[in-house]
């Protein structure tokens, strides 16, 4: 939920451009984000998690820009590049903290 009436105004702002960009092969860039908002990328880029929160299906590659889902085949496809993208991250923080990744997790692991 925004916390003041600009987070409010800049977020419906976002989702109406976007609401113009439906289907993987309309996406818009960020650099084009940026110019039509006038917002930096690491805001635009919270208000779109928020509005990912809200429910909307926004999907977004580097390659394809931001879009909303048109199909469940290119939700689906995003949720699995966010997938390995925080896959990587996990990975990486295992290995800077030197433990394995079922340790990271919390998993229970069992006497063999």
């Amino acid at each position: 939920m925004p916390r003041n009436k600009h987070q409010s105004t800049h977020r419906a702002i976002v989702l109406g451009i976007l609401s113009r960009h439906v289907g993987r092969g309309s996406g818009i860039s960020m650099r084009n984000l940026e110019q039509q908002t006038d917002l930096l990328p690491r805001l635009i880029r919270r208000h779109i998690s928020d509005l990912r929160d809200d429910g909307h299906a926004i999907c977004g590659t580097p390659r394809d820009g931001y879009f909303i889902a048109q199909t469940p085949e290119e939700l689906k496809a995003t949720c699995e590049f966010l997938r390995s993208r925080a896959m990587h991250s996990l990975v990486l923080e295992a290995k800077l903290m030197k433990i394995p990744m079922v340790d990271l997790l919390g998993q229970l692991t069992l006497p063999t």
